[in-house]
Protein backbone atom coordinates (compact mmCIF):
# COMPACT_ATOMS: atom_id res chain seq x y z
CA UNK A 1 0.00 0.00 0.00
CA UNK A 2 1.58 3.64 -0.87
CA UNK A 3 0.24 6.82 0.76
CA UNK A 4 -0.21 9.59 -1.88
CA UNK A 5 2.41 11.91 -2.11
CA UNK A 6 0.46 15.23 -0.51
CA UNK A 7 1.53 18.89 -2.41
CA UNK A 8 3.06 21.68 -0.45
CA UNK A 9 0.90 23.42 1.60
CA UNK A 10 0.29 27.11 0.37
CA UNK A 11 1.92 29.91 2.54
CA UNK A 12 -0.90 31.72 4.69
CA UNK A 13 -1.78 35.15 2.28
CA UNK A 14 -0.88 38.03 4.02
CA UNK A 15 -3.12 40.61 5.75
CA UNK A 16 -2.34 42.81 2.89
CA UNK A 17 -3.54 40.02 0.25
CA UNK A 18 -6.47 39.61 1.95
CA UNK A 19 -7.79 43.20 1.93
CA UNK A 20 -6.06 45.17 -0.75
CA UNK A 21 -9.36 47.00 -2.55
CA UNK A 22 -9.35 45.42 -5.85
CA UNK A 23 -9.10 49.52 -7.47
CA UNK A 24 -5.70 49.40 -5.80
CA UNK A 25 -4.72 46.33 -7.38
CA UNK A 26 -5.87 47.75 -10.89
CA UNK A 27 -3.93 51.17 -10.24
CA UNK A 28 -1.06 49.34 -10.10
CA UNK A 29 -0.98 47.07 -12.67
CA UNK A 30 -1.62 49.97 -14.97
CA UNK A 31 -4.53 52.12 -15.94
CA UNK A 32 -4.81 53.35 -19.19
CA UNK A 33 -6.99 55.93 -21.36
CA UNK A 34 -8.72 52.50 -23.01
CA UNK A 35 -9.83 51.06 -19.63
CA UNK A 36 -11.15 54.64 -18.37
CA UNK A 37 -13.49 54.98 -21.47
CA UNK A 38 -14.81 51.15 -21.09
CA UNK A 39 -15.57 51.83 -17.63
CA UNK A 40 -17.26 55.02 -17.84
CA UNK A 41 -19.86 53.73 -20.30
CA UNK A 42 -20.09 50.89 -18.42
CA UNK A 43 -21.24 53.55 -15.33
CA UNK A 44 -23.13 55.32 -17.18
CA UNK A 45 -25.03 52.37 -18.20
CA UNK A 46 -25.74 50.81 -15.02
CA UNK A 47 -26.46 54.19 -13.41
CA UNK A 48 -29.51 54.25 -15.82
CA UNK A 49 -30.43 50.80 -14.60
CA UNK A 50 -29.89 51.75 -10.95
CA UNK A 51 -31.78 54.59 -11.42
CA UNK A 52 -35.40 53.71 -11.17
CA UNK A 53 -34.46 50.70 -9.11
CA UNK A 54 -32.93 52.54 -6.52
CA UNK A 55 -36.28 54.27 -6.22
CA UNK A 56 -38.56 51.53 -6.43
CA UNK A 57 -36.76 49.09 -3.74
CA UNK A 58 -36.50 52.33 -1.48
CA UNK A 59 -40.82 52.80 -2.10
CA UNK A 60 -41.11 49.31 -1.48
CA UNK A 61 -39.25 49.02 1.45
CA UNK A 62 -41.67 51.31 3.14
CA UNK A 63 -39.45 54.66 3.03
CA UNK A 64 -39.16 57.24 0.67
CA UNK A 65 -37.54 56.64 -2.90
CA UNK A 66 -34.84 59.23 -2.33
CA UNK A 67 -32.86 57.12 0.63
CA UNK A 68 -32.55 54.62 -2.39
CA UNK A 69 -30.69 57.43 -4.19
CA UNK A 70 -28.75 57.91 -1.07
CA UNK A 71 -27.74 54.60 -0.63
CA UNK A 72 -26.61 53.54 -4.25
CA UNK A 73 -24.52 56.82 -4.74
CA UNK A 74 -22.66 56.45 -0.91
CA UNK A 75 -22.83 52.63 -0.49
CA UNK A 76 -22.16 51.95 -4.05
CA UNK A 77 -18.99 54.36 -4.07
CA UNK A 78 -17.58 52.60 -0.68
CA UNK A 79 -18.14 49.26 -1.97
CA UNK A 80 -16.36 50.12 -5.43
CA UNK A 81 -13.90 51.70 -3.69
CA UNK A 82 -13.49 49.67 -1.16
CA UNK A 83 -14.13 45.98 -2.01
CA UNK A 84 -12.47 42.87 -3.08
CA UNK A 85 -14.18 42.93 -6.78
CA UNK A 86 -13.22 44.48 -10.22
CA UNK A 87 -16.93 44.34 -11.49
CA UNK A 88 -19.29 44.56 -7.96
CA UNK A 89 -22.16 47.37 -7.91
CA UNK A 90 -23.68 47.92 -4.86
CA UNK A 91 -26.91 49.83 -3.84
CA UNK A 92 -30.04 48.78 -2.07
CA UNK A 93 -31.16 45.56 -3.02
CA UNK A 94 -34.61 43.65 -3.94
CA UNK A 95 -33.62 41.08 -0.87
CA UNK A 96 -33.77 43.38 1.73
CA UNK A 97 -37.46 44.62 0.98
CA UNK A 98 -39.21 42.32 3.45
CA UNK A 99 -36.48 42.77 6.33
CA UNK A 100 -36.44 46.61 5.79
CA UNK A 101 -39.83 47.38 5.90
CA UNK A 102 -40.33 45.16 8.83
CA UNK A 103 -37.86 46.57 10.78
CA UNK A 104 -39.48 50.23 9.39
CA UNK A 105 -42.58 49.19 10.98
CA UNK A 106 -41.64 47.85 14.25
CA UNK A 107 -39.02 50.61 14.90
CA UNK A 108 -39.51 53.08 12.21
CA UNK A 109 -36.86 54.94 9.71
CA UNK A 110 -34.44 55.73 13.06
CA UNK A 111 -34.32 52.05 13.77
CA UNK A 112 -33.60 51.30 10.58
CA UNK A 113 -30.56 53.71 10.28
CA UNK A 114 -29.47 52.03 13.71
CA UNK A 115 -29.62 48.85 12.77
CA UNK A 116 -28.02 49.25 9.30
CA UNK A 117 -25.20 51.06 11.19
CA UNK A 118 -24.74 48.16 13.93
CA UNK A 119 -24.70 45.88 10.99
CA UNK A 120 -21.77 47.27 9.08
CA UNK A 121 -20.23 46.99 12.16
CA UNK A 122 -20.79 43.33 12.36
CA UNK A 123 -19.68 43.40 8.81
CA UNK A 124 -16.44 44.89 9.58
CA UNK A 125 -16.02 42.20 12.37
CA UNK A 126 -16.63 39.23 10.06
CA UNK A 127 -14.78 40.48 7.41
CA UNK A 128 -11.40 41.41 9.53
CA UNK A 129 -11.87 37.73 11.28
CA UNK A 130 -11.79 36.14 7.92
CA UNK A 131 -15.18 34.55 8.22
CA UNK A 132 -16.31 35.44 4.44
CA UNK A 133 -15.08 31.85 3.31
CA UNK A 134 -17.73 29.82 5.31
CA UNK A 135 -20.72 32.27 4.23
CA UNK A 136 -19.92 30.19 0.74
CA UNK A 137 -21.56 26.93 2.86
CA UNK A 138 -24.83 28.09 2.77
CA UNK A 139 -26.61 25.02 1.42
CA UNK A 140 -27.86 25.81 -1.86
CA UNK A 141 -31.62 24.81 -1.25
CA UNK A 142 -31.65 27.45 1.43
CA UNK A 143 -29.86 30.07 -0.83
CA UNK A 144 -33.11 28.93 -3.56
CA UNK A 145 -35.60 28.66 -0.77
CA UNK A 146 -35.01 32.31 0.58
CA UNK A 147 -34.47 34.06 -3.04
CA UNK A 148 -38.11 32.54 -4.10
CA UNK A 149 -39.41 33.08 -1.10
CA UNK A 150 -38.23 37.29 -1.40
CA UNK A 151 -39.42 37.43 -4.68
CA UNK A 152 -43.20 36.31 -3.85
CA UNK A 153 -43.25 38.74 -1.00
CA UNK A 154 -42.08 41.63 -3.11
CA UNK A 155 -44.55 40.97 -6.02
CA UNK A 156 -46.91 40.94 -3.10
CA UNK A 157 -45.78 44.20 -1.87
CA UNK A 158 -46.44 45.65 -5.41
CA UNK A 159 -49.91 44.88 -5.74
CA UNK A 160 -51.28 47.70 -4.04
CA UNK A 161 -49.53 50.34 -6.59
CA UNK A 162 -50.48 48.32 -9.64
CA UNK A 163 -54.05 48.16 -9.49
CA UNK A 164 -53.38 52.24 -7.81
CA UNK A 165 -55.81 50.54 -4.96
CA UNK A 166 -56.77 52.73 -1.39
CA UNK A 167 -56.09 51.07 1.31
CA UNK A 168 -57.53 52.97 4.87
CA UNK A 169 -54.34 52.42 6.73
CA UNK A 170 -50.73 51.29 6.65
CA UNK A 171 -50.06 48.23 4.46
CA UNK A 172 -49.35 45.11 6.60
CA UNK A 173 -45.68 44.04 6.25
CA UNK A 174 -46.83 40.26 6.76
CA UNK A 175 -47.89 38.56 4.21
CA UNK A 176 -51.58 36.97 4.95
CA UNK A 177 -51.97 40.39 6.45
CA UNK A 178 -50.86 41.99 3.67
CA UNK A 179 -52.98 40.09 1.14
CA UNK A 180 -56.12 40.50 3.13
CA UNK A 181 -55.64 43.70 2.97
CA UNK A 182 -55.55 44.21 -0.62
CA UNK A 183 -58.55 41.30 -0.94
CA UNK A 184 -60.58 44.07 1.35
CA UNK A 185 -59.34 47.36 -1.00
CA UNK A 186 -59.84 45.75 -4.22
CA UNK A 187 -63.19 48.01 -4.69
CA UNK A 188 -60.94 51.11 -4.89
CA UNK A 189 -59.23 49.06 -7.95
CA UNK A 190 -57.89 52.67 -10.57
CA UNK A 191 -58.23 51.75 -14.11
CA UNK A 192 -55.49 54.87 -15.23
CA UNK A 193 -52.65 52.63 -12.51
CA UNK A 194 -53.95 49.87 -13.90
CA UNK A 195 -53.19 50.80 -17.91
CA UNK A 196 -49.75 53.20 -16.66
CA UNK A 197 -48.74 49.42 -15.15
CA UNK A 198 -49.54 47.24 -17.57
CA UNK A 199 -47.91 49.87 -20.59
CA UNK A 200 -44.75 49.54 -18.36
CA UNK A 201 -44.23 45.92 -18.37
CA UNK A 202 -45.24 45.80 -21.44
CA UNK A 203 -42.27 48.12 -22.59
CA UNK A 204 -40.03 46.66 -20.95
CA UNK A 205 -40.72 43.14 -21.86
CA UNK A 206 -40.37 44.12 -25.75
CA UNK A 207 -37.15 46.70 -25.00
CA UNK A 208 -35.51 43.56 -23.26
CA UNK A 209 -36.52 41.45 -26.34
CA UNK A 210 -35.73 43.31 -29.50
CA UNK A 211 -33.27 46.01 -27.60
CA UNK A 212 -31.53 44.27 -24.56
CA UNK A 213 -28.57 46.20 -24.62
CA UNK A 214 -31.07 49.47 -23.99
CA UNK A 215 -31.64 50.47 -20.48
CA UNK A 216 -35.25 49.16 -20.54
CA UNK A 217 -36.40 50.45 -16.93
CA UNK A 218 -35.85 53.78 -17.72
CA UNK A 219 -37.13 54.06 -20.68
CA UNK A 220 -40.52 52.55 -19.41
CA UNK A 221 -40.19 54.90 -16.14
CA UNK A 222 -40.03 58.07 -18.93
CA UNK A 223 -42.80 56.77 -21.11
CA UNK A 224 -45.06 56.17 -17.95
CA UNK A 225 -44.22 59.52 -16.70
CA UNK A 226 -46.15 61.06 -20.15
CA UNK A 227 -48.39 58.17 -19.88
CA UNK A 228 -49.38 59.42 -16.61
CA UNK A 229 -49.54 63.27 -17.37
CA UNK A 230 -51.41 62.60 -20.33
CA UNK A 231 -54.09 60.47 -18.38
CA UNK A 232 -54.21 63.21 -15.72
CA UNK A 233 -55.25 66.17 -18.45
CA UNK A 234 -58.50 64.06 -18.89
CA UNK A 235 -59.09 63.62 -15.45
CA UNK A 236 -57.99 60.40 -14.59
CA UNK A 237 -54.98 61.55 -11.95
CA UNK A 238 -52.52 58.48 -11.30
CA UNK A 239 -50.31 58.44 -7.97
CA UNK A 240 -46.49 59.97 -8.41
CA UNK A 241 -43.94 60.56 -6.60
CA UNK A 242 -44.69 63.98 -6.33
CA UNK A 243 -48.18 63.39 -4.83
CA UNK A 244 -46.90 60.79 -2.55
CA UNK A 245 -44.22 62.04 -1.43
CA UNK A 246 -43.60 65.17 -2.09
CA UNK A 247 -40.69 64.83 -4.67
CA UNK A 248 -37.73 64.41 -4.46
CA UNK A 249 -34.65 66.50 -2.34
CA UNK A 250 -31.62 67.38 -5.04
CA UNK A 251 -28.59 67.39 -2.69
CA UNK A 252 -27.50 64.82 -0.33
CA UNK A 253 -28.10 65.25 3.08
CA UNK A 254 -25.48 66.19 6.07
CA UNK A 255 -23.89 63.38 7.50
CA UNK A 256 -25.88 62.53 11.09
CA UNK A 257 -25.49 59.49 13.52
CA UNK A 258 -28.78 58.36 14.10
CA UNK A 259 -29.93 58.29 17.98
CA UNK A 260 -27.98 55.23 19.51
CA UNK A 261 -28.42 53.73 23.18
CA UNK A 262 -27.74 50.62 24.68
CA UNK A 263 -31.42 49.35 25.04
CA UNK A 264 -32.29 50.12 21.64
CA UNK A 265 -29.26 48.67 20.17
CA UNK A 266 -30.40 45.46 22.21
CA UNK A 267 -33.43 45.74 20.56
CA UNK A 268 -32.29 45.94 17.14
CA UNK A 269 -29.86 43.29 17.69
CA UNK A 270 -31.16 40.68 15.69
CA UNK A 271 -32.48 42.90 12.68
CA UNK A 272 -28.49 44.07 12.77
CA UNK A 273 -27.54 40.36 12.31
CA UNK A 274 -30.31 39.60 9.89
CA UNK A 275 -29.21 42.81 7.91
CA UNK A 276 -25.21 41.75 7.88
CA UNK A 277 -25.90 37.88 7.08
CA UNK A 278 -28.23 38.89 4.27
CA UNK A 279 -25.83 41.11 3.22
CA UNK A 280 -23.04 39.30 3.23
CA UNK A 281 -25.00 36.83 1.23
CA UNK A 282 -25.75 38.47 -1.52
CA UNK A 283 -22.58 40.43 -1.63
CA UNK A 284 -20.51 37.21 -2.45
CA UNK A 285 -23.08 35.87 -4.32
CA UNK A 286 -22.94 38.71 -7.26
CA UNK A 287 -19.31 38.55 -6.88
CA UNK A 288 -19.08 34.82 -7.46
CA UNK A 289 -21.71 35.65 -10.62
CA UNK A 290 -19.05 38.34 -11.76
CA UNK A 291 -16.15 35.64 -11.17
CA UNK A 292 -18.30 33.31 -13.53
CA UNK A 293 -18.62 36.08 -16.36
CA UNK A 294 -15.11 37.96 -16.11
CA UNK A 295 -13.00 34.81 -15.29
CA UNK A 296 -11.33 36.74 -12.21
CA UNK A 297 -11.33 36.31 -8.94
CA UNK A 298 -12.47 38.23 -5.92
CA UNK A 299 -11.44 38.54 -2.40
CA UNK A 300 -14.48 37.71 -0.23
CA UNK A 301 -13.26 39.06 3.21
CA UNK A 302 -12.24 42.42 1.39
CA UNK A 303 -15.47 42.30 0.29
CA UNK A 304 -17.21 42.14 3.26
CA UNK A 305 -14.88 44.59 4.52
CA UNK A 306 -15.90 47.30 1.71
CA UNK A 307 -19.96 45.68 2.22
CA UNK A 308 -19.28 46.77 6.36
CA UNK A 309 -18.23 50.54 5.36
CA UNK A 310 -20.79 50.40 2.63
CA UNK A 311 -23.35 50.48 5.34
CA UNK A 312 -21.90 52.74 8.15
CA UNK A 313 -21.78 55.36 5.55
CA UNK A 314 -25.44 54.75 3.77
CA UNK A 315 -26.81 54.85 7.08
CA UNK A 316 -24.88 58.00 8.10
CA UNK A 317 -26.17 59.84 5.24
CA UNK A 318 -30.07 58.50 5.63
CA UNK A 319 -30.05 55.48 3.41
CA UNK A 320 -31.01 51.72 3.53
CA UNK A 321 -29.15 48.78 3.65
CA UNK A 322 -26.55 48.49 0.55
CA UNK A 323 -24.91 45.01 -0.95
CA UNK A 324 -23.81 43.92 -4.04
CA UNK A 325 -26.04 44.00 -6.78
CA UNK A 326 -26.25 40.61 -9.00
CA UNK A 327 -28.34 42.71 -11.43
CA UNK A 328 -26.29 45.77 -11.68
CA UNK A 329 -23.07 43.78 -11.56
CA UNK A 330 -24.32 41.82 -14.48
CA UNK A 331 -25.23 44.59 -16.36
CA UNK A 332 -21.64 46.08 -15.92
CA UNK A 333 -19.68 43.25 -16.74
CA UNK A 334 -22.06 42.93 -20.23
CA UNK A 335 -21.57 46.48 -21.07
CA UNK A 336 -17.76 45.88 -20.95
CA UNK A 337 -16.78 47.45 -17.63
CA UNK A 338 -12.89 46.68 -16.50
CA UNK A 339 -12.05 47.68 -13.29
CA UNK A 340 -14.23 49.60 -10.00
CA UNK A 341 -14.06 53.10 -11.84
CA UNK A 342 -16.91 51.54 -13.67
CA UNK A 343 -19.03 51.75 -9.93
CA UNK A 344 -17.28 55.12 -9.16
CA UNK A 345 -18.84 56.31 -12.31
CA UNK A 346 -22.28 54.53 -11.65
CA UNK A 347 -22.19 56.31 -8.49
CA UNK A 348 -21.03 60.02 -9.70
CA UNK A 349 -23.61 59.62 -12.41
CA UNK A 350 -26.66 58.84 -9.98
CA UNK A 351 -25.52 62.07 -7.93
CA UNK A 352 -25.09 64.34 -11.17
CA UNK A 353 -28.92 62.97 -12.06
CA UNK A 354 -29.85 63.50 -8.83
CA UNK A 355 -28.51 67.20 -8.80
CA UNK A 356 -29.84 68.12 -11.96
CA UNK A 357 -32.93 66.55 -12.64
CA UNK A 358 -34.60 65.75 -9.27
CA UNK A 359 -37.37 67.69 -10.24
CA UNK A 360 -38.61 65.46 -12.72
CA UNK A 361 -38.72 62.58 -10.83
CA UNK A 362 -42.11 64.13 -9.10
CA UNK A 363 -44.22 63.11 -11.97
CA UNK A 364 -43.02 59.38 -12.06
CA UNK A 365 -46.12 57.33 -11.33
CA UNK A 366 -46.15 54.74 -8.30
CA UNK A 367 -47.43 52.14 -10.99
CA UNK A 368 -44.30 52.25 -13.05
CA UNK A 369 -42.31 51.82 -10.28
CA UNK A 370 -44.53 48.80 -9.10
CA UNK A 371 -44.35 47.26 -12.55
CA UNK A 372 -40.46 47.53 -12.45
CA UNK A 373 -40.35 45.86 -9.46
CA UNK A 374 -42.75 43.15 -10.66
CA UNK A 375 -40.32 42.22 -13.65
CA UNK A 376 -37.25 41.99 -11.08
CA UNK A 377 -39.40 39.52 -8.35
CA UNK A 378 -40.09 37.65 -11.45
CA UNK A 379 -36.29 37.71 -12.25
CA UNK A 380 -35.81 36.82 -9.01
CA UNK A 381 -38.02 33.68 -8.34
CA UNK A 382 -35.05 30.73 -9.64
CA UNK A 383 -38.45 29.29 -11.26
CA UNK A 384 -36.58 26.13 -12.90
CA UNK A 385 -33.87 25.78 -10.24
CA UNK A 386 -36.94 25.29 -8.00
CA UNK A 387 -38.53 22.72 -9.70
CA UNK A 388 -35.54 20.76 -10.36
CA UNK A 389 -34.50 20.70 -6.55
CA UNK A 390 -37.79 19.05 -5.74
CA UNK A 391 -37.50 16.53 -8.74
CA UNK A 392 -34.12 15.50 -7.71
CA UNK A 393 -34.06 15.07 -3.92
CA UNK A 394 -36.79 14.58 -1.21
CA UNK A 395 -34.05 16.00 1.35
CA UNK A 396 -32.55 18.87 -0.58
CA UNK A 397 -37.03 19.80 -1.29
CA UNK A 398 -37.51 19.21 2.54
CA UNK A 399 -35.03 22.05 2.89
CA UNK A 400 -35.60 24.15 -0.12
CA UNK A 401 -39.60 24.28 1.01
CA UNK A 402 -39.06 24.89 4.54
CA UNK A 403 -36.76 28.03 3.61
CA UNK A 404 -39.48 28.98 1.26
CA UNK A 405 -42.28 28.75 3.32
CA UNK A 406 -41.01 30.01 6.52
CA UNK A 407 -39.58 33.24 4.52
CA UNK A 408 -43.38 34.06 2.85
CA UNK A 409 -45.36 33.31 5.98
CA UNK A 410 -43.11 33.55 9.00
CA UNK A 411 -39.88 35.76 8.95
CA UNK A 412 -37.01 35.98 6.77
CA UNK A 413 -33.95 35.68 9.46
CA UNK A 414 -36.24 32.00 11.27
CA UNK A 415 -36.20 30.82 7.33
CA UNK A 416 -32.39 30.82 7.16
CA UNK A 417 -31.79 29.62 10.28
CA UNK A 418 -34.12 26.91 9.84
CA UNK A 419 -32.65 25.73 6.40
CA UNK A 420 -29.10 26.28 7.64
CA UNK A 421 -29.56 23.74 10.25
CA UNK A 422 -32.05 21.16 8.18
CA UNK A 423 -29.19 21.23 5.77
CA UNK A 424 -26.32 20.92 8.02
CA UNK A 425 -27.90 18.45 9.33
CA UNK A 426 -28.63 16.80 5.72
CA UNK A 427 -25.38 17.07 5.36
CA UNK A 428 -23.68 15.14 8.37
CA UNK A 429 -25.87 12.48 7.64
CA UNK A 430 -24.78 11.87 4.23
CA UNK A 431 -20.64 12.40 5.33
CA UNK A 432 -21.68 9.57 7.57
CA UNK A 433 -23.05 7.48 5.15
CA UNK A 434 -19.65 7.22 3.42
CA UNK A 435 -18.37 5.12 6.14
CA UNK A 436 -19.61 1.38 5.81
CA UNK A 437 -18.96 -0.69 8.33
CA UNK A 438 -19.11 -4.71 8.15
CA UNK A 439 -18.22 -7.17 11.04
CA UNK A 440 -15.23 -9.30 10.87
CA UNK A 441 -13.86 -7.36 7.77
CA UNK A 442 -11.55 -3.98 6.84
CA UNK A 443 -13.83 -0.64 7.59
CA UNK A 444 -14.36 0.64 4.29
CA UNK A 445 -15.48 3.57 2.78
CA UNK A 446 -18.53 3.78 -0.31
CA UNK A 447 -16.48 5.35 -2.58
CA UNK A 448 -18.14 8.60 -4.19
CA UNK A 449 -17.44 7.34 -7.62
CA UNK A 450 -18.06 3.52 -7.17
CA UNK A 451 -21.67 3.20 -6.60
CA UNK A 452 -21.16 -0.58 -6.17
CA UNK A 453 -18.97 -0.25 -3.15
CA UNK A 454 -16.33 -2.45 -3.77
CA UNK A 455 -14.66 -3.78 -0.16
CA UNK A 456 -10.31 -3.45 -0.33
CA UNK A 457 -8.60 -6.36 0.28
CA UNK A 458 -8.12 -7.70 3.91
CA UNK A 459 -4.16 -6.74 4.24
CA UNK A 460 -2.62 -10.35 3.51
CA UNK A 461 0.54 -10.45 5.58
CA UNK A 462 3.10 -13.00 6.29
CA UNK A 463 2.81 -16.49 7.11
CA UNK A 464 2.42 -15.91 11.12
CA UNK A 465 0.47 -12.91 10.86
CA UNK A 466 -2.88 -14.51 12.44
CA UNK A 467 -2.23 -13.07 15.38
CA UNK A 468 -2.39 -9.27 13.54
CA UNK A 469 -5.57 -7.48 12.90
CA UNK A 470 -5.37 -5.12 10.15
CA UNK A 471 -8.56 -2.75 9.40
CA UNK A 472 -8.36 0.39 7.05
CA UNK A 473 -10.54 3.76 7.99
CA UNK A 474 -11.53 6.24 4.98
CA UNK A 475 -13.47 8.94 4.74
CA UNK A 476 -13.80 11.80 7.39
CA UNK A 477 -13.85 10.50 10.54
CA UNK A 478 -16.12 12.81 12.77
CA UNK A 479 -18.93 12.32 15.00
CA UNK A 480 -21.87 11.31 12.47
CA UNK A 481 -19.88 8.37 11.61
CA UNK A 482 -17.75 8.00 14.94
CA UNK A 483 -20.63 5.54 17.18
CA UNK A 484 -20.89 2.98 14.24
CA UNK A 485 -17.15 2.79 13.84
CA UNK A 486 -16.40 2.36 17.30
CA UNK A 487 -19.34 -0.17 17.67
CA UNK A 488 -17.02 -2.20 14.89
CA UNK A 489 -13.99 -1.52 16.69
CA UNK A 490 -15.40 -3.05 20.25
CA UNK A 491 -17.28 -6.05 18.37
CA UNK A 492 -13.72 -7.52 17.24
CA UNK A 493 -14.15 -11.11 17.87
CA UNK A 494 -10.66 -11.73 18.71
CA UNK A 495 -7.56 -10.12 20.85
CA UNK A 496 -4.83 -9.84 18.34
CA UNK A 497 -1.44 -9.61 19.65
CA UNK A 498 -1.15 -5.87 17.46
CA UNK A 499 -4.23 -4.63 15.90
CA UNK A 500 -2.90 -2.11 12.64
CA UNK A 501 -5.50 0.77 12.02
CA UNK A 502 -4.86 2.10 8.57
CA UNK A 503 -5.65 6.08 9.01
CA UNK A 504 -4.02 7.09 5.71
CA UNK A 505 -7.42 7.90 3.91
CA UNK A 506 -8.57 10.10 6.52
CA UNK A 507 -8.78 13.31 5.56
CA UNK A 508 -9.46 14.57 8.95
CA UNK A 509 -10.69 13.67 12.86
CA UNK A 510 -12.70 15.74 15.35
CA UNK A 511 -13.03 15.50 18.82
CA UNK A 512 -15.88 12.91 19.05
CA UNK A 513 -14.56 10.43 16.80
CA UNK A 514 -11.12 11.07 18.55
CA UNK A 515 -12.35 10.40 22.08
CA UNK A 516 -14.32 7.35 20.75
CA UNK A 517 -11.10 6.01 19.43
CA UNK A 518 -9.34 6.93 22.70
CA UNK A 519 -11.39 4.68 24.54
CA UNK A 520 -10.95 1.80 22.71
CA UNK A 521 -7.44 2.32 22.79
CA UNK A 522 -7.81 2.34 26.22
CA UNK A 523 -9.56 -0.85 26.15
CA UNK A 524 -6.90 -2.53 23.75
CA UNK A 525 -3.93 -1.58 26.18
CA UNK A 526 -6.08 -3.34 29.13
CA UNK A 527 -6.10 -6.19 26.75
CA UNK A 528 -2.46 -6.46 25.75
CA UNK A 529 -2.99 -5.12 22.63
CA UNK A 530 -0.48 -3.40 20.91
CA UNK A 531 -2.02 -0.77 18.94
CA UNK A 532 -0.84 0.71 15.61
CA UNK A 533 -1.89 3.42 13.39
CA UNK A 534 -0.86 3.83 10.03
CA UNK A 535 -1.07 6.84 7.69
CA UNK A 536 -2.05 9.45 9.77
CA UNK A 537 -1.59 12.84 8.59
CA UNK A 538 0.25 15.62 10.46
CA UNK A 539 -3.15 17.09 11.30
CA UNK A 540 -4.97 14.08 12.08
CA UNK A 541 -2.16 12.96 14.27
CA UNK A 542 -2.21 16.78 15.87
CA UNK A 543 -6.16 15.87 16.87
CA UNK A 544 -5.47 12.66 18.29
CA UNK A 545 -2.60 13.92 20.36
CA UNK A 546 -4.95 16.62 21.92
CA UNK A 547 -7.17 13.82 23.20
CA UNK A 548 -4.17 11.64 24.92
CA UNK A 549 -3.69 9.20 21.96
CA UNK A 550 0.08 8.92 21.59
CA UNK A 551 2.87 7.15 21.94
CA UNK A 552 4.16 4.61 24.04
CA UNK A 553 -0.05 3.54 24.04
CA UNK A 554 -0.22 3.61 20.26
CA UNK A 555 2.73 3.49 17.57
CA UNK A 556 2.62 5.63 14.69
CA UNK A 557 4.27 4.40 11.10
CA UNK A 558 3.63 6.47 7.78
CA UNK A 559 1.96 3.07 6.16
CA UNK A 560 0.91 -0.53 6.75
CA UNK A 561 4.31 -1.95 5.19
CA UNK A 562 5.90 -0.39 8.51
CA UNK A 563 3.54 -1.60 10.86
CA UNK A 564 3.76 -5.19 9.87
CA UNK A 565 7.49 -4.62 10.73
CA UNK A 566 6.53 -3.63 14.27
CA UNK A 567 4.92 -7.31 13.91
CA UNK A 568 7.84 -9.21 13.03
Amino acid sequence: MTNAVRPPLRPEPSFAELFTPKLVTVLREGYGWASLRADVIAGITVAMVALPLSMAIAKASGTTPDRGLYTAIVGGFLISALGGSRFQIGGPAGAFIVLVASVIERHGIDGLLLATLMAGVFLLAIGFLRLGTYIKYIPHPVTVGFTSGIAVIIFASQITDLLGLTLPGREPAAFLPKLAAIRDALPTVTPAAVAVAAASVALILVLRRLRPHWPGFLIAIVAAAAMSAALASMGWPVATIGSKFGGIPSTLPAPALPAISLARMADLLPDALAIALLGGIESLLSAVVADGMSGRRHRSNCELVAQGFANIGSAIFGGICATGTIARTATNVRAGGRSPIAGIVHSATLLALMLVAAPLASYIPLAALAAVLAIVSWNMAERAEFAAILRRSRADSAVLLATFLLVVFRDLTEGIAVGVVMGSILFMHRMAQLVEVQTHTPIIQTDVADTEGAARVPYEGPPGADEVTVYTLTGPFFFGAAAEVAAVLDRIGQTPKLFVLDMSGVPFVDSTAAQSLAGFVRKANRNGTRIVLSGASAGVRRVLHQHEIHEPDVVFTPDVAAAMATAA
